[in-house]
């Protein structure tokens, strides 16, 4: 090899190496650049951790610190809750899932007298052992054993139910306890000692108003009895002396005696009555009843202490209203009564008017009832006070009226049981006006669709303008068309209108009906002519009764006034004028008497009604007779009860009328005996209660004795008389000259 070509390859040796040098020291520096950045990435990392490695600890710090603080809070709370624990008078303690006692406060404990056993670690089971043995818990009508096993199966149950347990000193705790979900158990014992102790006390209070309320009320039964036992020979005897022939100043002695009775009575209802609605032992007694003829009775009842006074009382009556509703009537009379009658009281002049509205929609009668009057008016300051218990309007323009002040707070609670309300609006020296409002069901029953009379025109002749107006509607329904005048010369000067029916007022200044009459007569024989008075038996009585064609009692209800018109003229039949709200009229009467006893053979022709009434107060006895001694029956009297059941026995009574409170026996038991007698036979006496008892209640124990009606002391006369009248048998007289065999 030459040596150039030596130093060539050397060359190109040395070359290679330089290159191999050169490409290792570049995979060295790109090592070492990697290496760097490794470095610094490591460095960095280090760097974070130890941040956050002191970040840890203060962290950490922290939490130590907040936790020493919330141990700290805990057991402060902890502290604070056992001493309010502690404190408390009632009983609290904790068990575990096993029975067993972790906790207790003083009170749950101190009920054990500080025995050493009763502390945390007991079990309930052994509490109760404790309990029984040592006599600290009254166990009542249990044994120890089965008190225990009472308690245990209560304690066991998922949610025991609260138990009240007495201890041996008289005290009382209410066990309550509520079970955890893991089985722990938190137990109450409150301490009810006083409650018991006022619920025993309310118990004996009750107990006690009770007794007092039933005293009360046999108090206020045997003074309304011995009360109203003479009040029967006062006010009966005054009936009785009316009608004998008196001296005009004997006879207003005798008005006198007899009002003031009457009052009286009056003033013993109202007291009853309070006394009922006070004890929340009034009941209402729904029945179906004539809502526009039970007005019109409180109205005559009214009119002649209306009359007397020149006090018109007028009833307007909504034509579309029904009449036959469902209530009490006998209460919805006395409201009546009560608020017309202190109308008529207070006024001396001018009128009443009553006015009746409402509307009926699915079967129940929305019913408003206002009475206006032109009486003194209430004074403004008084008017919110005149439904108050025996409050009255004190001045010197009323001290003339006498009242107990207990009818309008009746009325009110009447109204009000009724679901109803009552108002008053009154302006003084004008007069006032009361309305009241009550839902009652309508009753279409017994009811006859009107019919036309052949009656084109019609003429009313009243003075009074709301007269007119009322009596205008009421014929203007049956399809004649009215026209009206205010005097009789007026209604002369319109006699040749062609009317078909005059229609006039009794008073019409210096002409009175008959007078009118009379002349219209005259010059129209044959018109029908119908007067209306306040004084029907008067006006019956006057020579002139054979001008008019009929008479009829101020204020006419509708259903005299439409009978009367539609028997003048052959009637057709009439739609009612609203096909919402037909109109009709009524057959059913007011007061329906008792119905009459079959006719029965017998074999005494043509003999007396024989009356037998038990009585054993021989002033009522005197009464009585005297009431009944115009009329052909044979009146026997029985002392007592033994007395009435023998005389049964052998006189045979058509009728029997029966005192209740008589000694030896009573006439309830007295009316067993007979009803026991009849069902041999199977005859049927009827047997009519005559009594002093008039309280809550009575009328139904004594209808229930068997007796067939009712009668309450002092009797009236003509109710009496119904009672024999309705007694009809076959071969028996009349017992009343007038009445039809």
């Amino acid at each position: 090899m030459t040596l150039a070509h030596k130093l060539a390859e050397e060359r190109r040796a040395r070359l290679a190496a330089q290159r191999l040098l050169e490409m290792k020291e570049a995979e060295l520096f790109s090592a070492n650049r990697k290496l760097g950045r490794h470095a610094r990435a490591l460095s960095d990392r280090i760097e974070r951790t130890e941040a956050e490695v002191v970040n840890v600890r203060n962290e950490n710090r922290q939490v130590k610190s907040d936790l020493s603080v919330a141990h700290q809070k805990i057991e402060i709370a902890e502290r604070r809750l056992w001493h309010s624990i502690r404190t408390i008078q009632d009983g609290f303690a904790f068990f575990n899932a096993d029975n067993e006692m972790v906790g207790a406060n003083d009170a749950y404990l101190s009920i054990f007298d500080d025995l050493e056993d009763m502390k945390p670690g007991v079990t309930y089971p052994e509490m109760l052992l404790v309990l029984t043995d040592e006599g600290i818990i009254d166990t009542q009508d249990l044994s120890p054993a089965e008190w225990r096993a009472t308690m245990l199966e209560r304690w066991n149950e998922p949610n025991p139910k609260p138990r009240v347990v007495r201890f041996w000193n008289g005290l009382y705790a209410k066990l309550i306890d509520e079970r955890g979900p893991d089985g722990d158990v938190v137990s109450l014992a409150l301490n009810i000692t006083d409650t018991i102790r006022y619920e025993n006390q309310l118990k004996k209070a009750r107990y006690q108003a009770e007794a007092a309320s039933r005293a009360k009320s046999a108090f206020l039964a045997n003074m309304s009895h011995e009360i109203r036992t003479p009040m029967n020979g006062i006010v009966g005897m005054a009936d009785l002396l009316v009608e004998t022939g008196l001296g005009e100043e004997q006879q207003l002695f005798v008005e006198t005696i007899r009002n003031s009775g009457e009052a009286l009575l009056t003033i013993i209802n109202d007291v009853l009555d309070y006394s009922k609605i006070e004890a929340e032992k009034l009941q209402l007694r729904p029945t179906t009843f004539d809502f526009e003829q039970c007005i019109h009775e409180v109205m005559r009842l009214l009119q002649p202490s209306a009359r007397d006074k020149g006090v018109a009382l007028l009833v307007d009556y909504d034509l579309f209203l029904p009449t036959q509703l469902v209530g009490d009537p006998g209460r919805i009379r006395q409201i009546l009564t009560n608020v017309i009658g202190n109308a008529v009281k207070f006024t001396t002049e001018g009128h009443v008017l009553i006015s009746i509205t409402g509307k009926s929609q699915n079967g129940v009668c929305d019913v408003h009832v206002t009475i206006q009057d032109t009486g003194i008016g209430i004074p403004e300051d008084k008017v919110g006070h005149i439904f108050g218990e025996f409050n009255q309007v004190e001045d010197e323009k009323n001290r003339q009226f006498e009242g107990t002040g207990l009818g309008l707070a009746i009325t009110k609670r009447l109204i009000e049981l009724m679901g109803g309300r009552i108002w008053v609006t009154s302006e003084e020296g004008a007069g006032t006006c009361f309305g009241f409002q009550v839902s009652l069901e309508s009753d279409p029953a017994d009811e006859l669709e009107i019919v036309k009379p052949d009656i084109a025109k019609a003429l009313v002749v009243d003075s009074g303008e709301l007269t007119r107006g009322i009596l205008e509607k009421q014929i203007a329904l049956l399809g004649i068309t009215c026209s009206s005048a205010n005097s009789g010369d007026d209604a002369l000067a319109m006699l040749d209108e062609g009317f078909g029916l005059a229609v006039l007022d009794d008073l019409q200044g210096a002409m009175d009906g008959f007078d009118l009459a009379r002349q219209m007569r005259a010059k129209r024989p044959d018109l029908p002519i119908l007067l209306m008075t306040s004084n029907a038996g008067l006006a019956e009585a006057d020579p002139a009764r054979a001008s008019v064609n009929a008479v009829l009692q101020k204020p006419v209800p509708r259903q005299i006034l439409f009978r009367h018109l539609m028997s003048l003229g052959a009637p057709e039949t009439k739609a009612p004028p609203h096909p919402k709200a037909p109109m009709f009229v009524h057959t059913r009467s007011a007061a329906p008497a008792p119905p009459p006893r079959p006719m029965i053979p017998n074999e005494n022709s043509q003999r007396a009604l024989r009356v037998l009434a038990a009585e054993d107060n021989k002033t009522n006895q005197l009464v009585f007779g005297k009431m009944l001694k115009s009329l052909d029956i044979e009146l026997t009297f029985a002392n007592n009860g033994i007395e009435a059941v023998e005389l049964f026995q052998s006189i045979k009574p058509d009728v029997v009328f029966m005192d209740i409170s008589m000694p030896k026996k009573d006439g309830k038991e007295a009316t067993g005996n007979i009803r026991a007698l009849e069902k041999e036979s199977g005859a049927h006496v009827p047997i009519i209660a005559m009594t002093a008892h008039a309280m809550a209640g009575d009328q139904e124990a004594i209808l229930a004795a068997g007796l067939d009606h009712y009668l309450t002391k002092p009797l009236k006369k003509a109710l009496v008389i119904e009672q024999i009248k309705a007694v009809q048998l076959e071969g028996v007289r009349p017992a009343v000259p007038d009445q039809l065999g």
